[in-house]
């Protein structure tokens, strides 16, 4: 079976409040991986106790979001290689996050589908088009950090892919 998604809309989300703007340096072992997205995904089923006109509603998910990055304001920034010199190395590489309120990815979609059309849930290229996805060849400043796609199902069902 083809499962069509389609797209609606596509906006970044900024805190809703100015933030510190500052940069902070990547752990060591943040740094062992490529940088990448992990992708994640939860399923909702529709119930009659949750049948009603704000059921993940788009609106109120950006506008949460937006709260929300206040006090983690860093996730709303960008990576940033730098070079460090000192130490005696010499000059090396190293990753920071710019805190600079750029914002998260939020997608909405929607699909002819039904959450079973699922079905157990194994990871296939269907699955994994219920996460956002970015444009990795433009380097690691100019994407968030955070990306986010709720899709509405035909049953009624939600999925947020992270």
């Amino acid at each position: 079976m083809v499962i069509i998604i389609k797209e609606k809309a596509r906006s970044m989300v900024k805190p809703s409040e100015k933030t510190p703007r500052r940069r902070l340096w990547l752990s060591v072992l943040d740094q062992m991986n490529n940088p990448s997205h992990n992708p994640v995904i939860y399923f909702f089923r529709s119930s009659p106790s949750n049948n009603n006109n704000n059921f993940f509603d788009a609106n109120i998910l950006k506008h949460s979001l937006s709260k929300v990055l206040v006090p983690f304001y860093p996730i709303a920034g960008r990576l940033r290689p730098v070079q460090v010199h000192g130490g005696g190395r010499g000059p090396h590489p190293r990753t920071e996050i710019d805190c600079n309120e750029q914002g998260v990815l939020f997608v909405t979609a929607e699909t002819t589908s039904v959450i079973d059309d699922f079905g157990d849930f194994a990871p296939t290229p269907q699955l994994r088009r219920l996460t956002p996805t970015v444009d990795y060849s433009l380097g690691i400043s100019s994407y968030p950090l955070l990306l986010i796609q709720v899709t509405y199902f035909k049953c009624g069902g939600v999925s947020i892919g992270i």
